[in-house]
């Protein structure tokens, strides 16, 4: 996982020098990517396709033992870096691949030929190499009436502190073994079942100097009109000790221990909506059957404090996308700095120590048990997202305490689920609609001046689809918070924007910012303005205006205590509106 100022450069680069002679290895995949196939033809003998039955396998199946002997194999190739040896059969990201590849293929041949696995290669000069290769497997639906994927990925490539030294040890096995670990073992859980839509498990490379392998795949569905449902990123994803220094917002301190939290991270709207999904399916589908609980926390930011992944590519192409990355990270990767003593980025990051000197290693820096928990949390997310129905439509009538829901299903599932939110990313108030597609939703909270409504539709199995991308009610309030009128007319004129109020409120490391513009007429561009209660400014962040809901992500880091005032400020110097909010940590 790269800093973001080495994606801002390879961006840059790639604009100039994108990646060309994009394809897959099998002619036959590109087809079923696109949807063009006979399901039939990769039919399972016994099919199971019920939630009742992939639920609890998945749960069941997915081993720690496994993960740990992908983690040991993927360690001996030493040197995974996008532009290390690809001849050599034990060193190297080719030998590397090759082995994923021999992975799939293994599990294929366990599951009567249905996962069909593939290179997709790409050319980019990275690191002195000019062709690279992302490895995949592919598992084709069997409903292609909507012939849209749904990808589990994680980038195969490491580094140590050199970006493209090809001879360190650098084993990666948090940043991002853990991740291609989770990939293989879903892959071979999940090939025994049946989906509607197709899943790809997707090994990438390229991430660490900029992205690349996800931007090519991502591109490649753009160019050929390959519909991607969802992106499920895992990376850093198996560790579960702090280190010194972390990415904000990370981990309290040095060798705190989280094993029972994961973070989802996205951009907004369909993006957010998809961790929210994911988010549910454990709560009500899988929580009832672990032995360990697990805290999934939805984060604002679309990833951590200056740096990115394998999600963004596909959500800058429109695609949904998220990522899932531990509680707590080994290191900030700031191998610049003399004082850096962390695993993240160096060749310290291995997959543990040998504290007797026996020559095995006895403690873990990975630990299987949390990785195994999170395969379980990403299978069953995309499992659901798979075989669950189509979104519905929804439109609402605002009226000034209460928003009138009218969905627009043609699928007439007649079983809806109606999600509404304040402040926070969690929903606040979930409804149950059957045998009716129209309800009245008042103020979820007292005095609340915007919410947040979404839907899903459910089908027979009690399968929810992915979430609608929500819309936004706006009750009119008086200044002690009581609504003031509770008719659809003769609310106050709220002037070209609106500046709401931050969520959370207080926070600790980031909140959103959020901003309705209704007339942009003549407004210039504009900056969210954040100043402490001297007038001295602390931030200035770009704001854009476009007509609607617009939220920026505001990331002060930790350590700041106090009263700020943010301001939406025109480019020539017009203050539109402002409002306070609280640093507590």
């Amino acid at each position: 996982m790269r800093l973001y100022t080495t994606v801002l450069f390879s961006l840059f680069f790639s604009v100039l020098f994108a990646q060309t002679n994009m394809g897959t290895s099998d002619p036959v995949v590109r087809e079923i990517l696109k949807g063009n196939y006979d399901p039939a033809d990769y039919a399972a003998t016994n099919v199971l396709s019920h939630p009742d039955d992939i639920i609890p396998a998945i749960n069941a199946s997915v081993n720690p033992d496994s993960l740990k002997s992908y983690l040991f194999q993927l360690s001996s190739f030493e040197n995974r870096n996008t532009g290390s040896d690809t001849l050599s059969g034990d060193f190297g990201i080719g030998a590397a691949r090759r082995w994923v590849l021999h992975q799939f293929e293994n599990f294929s041949a366990q599951n009567e030929g249905r996962l069909l696995p593939f290179f997709f290669q790409f050319d980019q000069n990275i690191c002195g190499m000019g062709r690279h290769k992302n490895t995949c497997a592919v598992l084709p639906g069997a409903d292609i009436s909507d012939p849209s994927v749904i990808i589990i990925e994680a980038h195969l490539d490491s580094r140590c502190a050199g970006l493209c030294d090809v001879e360190c040890m650098a084993h990666g096995m948090e940043d991002n073994g853990s991740g291609v670990a989770l990939v293989l073992e879903l892959a071979r859980v999940m090939s025994r079942f049946t989906f509607d839509h197709t899943l790809v498990f997707m090994a990438t490379t390229g991430e660490e100097q900029g992205l690349y392998g996800a931007n090519a795949f991502a591109q490649y569905c753009l160019n050929e009109g390959i519909a991607v449902k969802a992106v499920l990123n895992n990376d850093v994803i198996g560790g579960i000790i702090c280190g010194e220094t972390s990415s904000p917002p990370s981990c309290p301190g040095l060798n705190d221990i989280d094993s029972t939290q994961v973070r989802l991270f996205s951009s907004g709207g369909l993006n957010k909506q998809l961790s929210r999904f994911i988010k549910l399916e454990y709560q009500e589908a899988l929580e009832p059957l672990v032995s360990v609980p697990m805290m999934l926390t939805i984060m604002s930011a679309e990833d951590r404090q200056g740096r990115g992944g394998d999600h963004i590519p596909f959500r800058q192409k429109g695609f949904p996308a998220m990522r899932f990355t531990s509680a707590n990270e080994h290191g900030n990767a700031n191998v610049s700095d003399p004082d850096y003593h962390d695993r993240q980025h160096t060749s310290g990051d291995v997959l543990g120590a040998d504290t007797d000197g026996d020559g095995v290693i006895d403690s873990f820096y990975v630990d299987m048990n949390y990785l195994a928990r999170n395969a379980v949390i990403n299978g069953v997310g995309a499992a659901m997202a798979a075989i669950g129905p189509e979104t519905p439509d929804f439109s609402g009538e605002k009226f000034a305490d209460s928003l009138r829901v009218i969905i627009d299903d043609p699928h007439n599932y007649n079983h809806y689920r109606i999600f509404a939110r304040t402040n926070q990313q969690d929903f606040d108030t979930i409804y149950t609609l059957t045998d009716a597609k129209e309800l009245v939703i008042k103020r979820v909270t007292g005095g609340a001046v915007l919410f947040r409504v979404s839907v899903a539709s459910v089908d027979e199995n009690g399968i929810e689809s992915l979430f609608s991308k929500e819309q936004f009610a706006f009750p009119t309030v008086n200044a002690t918070g009581e609504v003031v009128n509770d008719s659809p007319t003769e609310t106050p004129d709220p002037g070209p924007v609106e500046l709401f109020q931050n969520r959370p409120n207080p926070f600790d490391e980031a909140t959103v910012i959020s901003y309705f513009v209704h007339d942009n007429t003549g407004l210039s561009d504009a900056w969210l303005v954040v100043s402490d209660l001297n007038g001295r400014e602390v931030s200035r962040l770009p704001a854009p205006l476009q007509k609607g809901l617009n939220e920026v992500v505001y990331t002060h880091g930790y350590n700041a205590v106090g009263t700020y005032v943010y301001s939406l400020v025109t480019g020539n110097g017009r203050v539109l509106a402002s409002r306070t909010m609280v640093f507590a940590n």
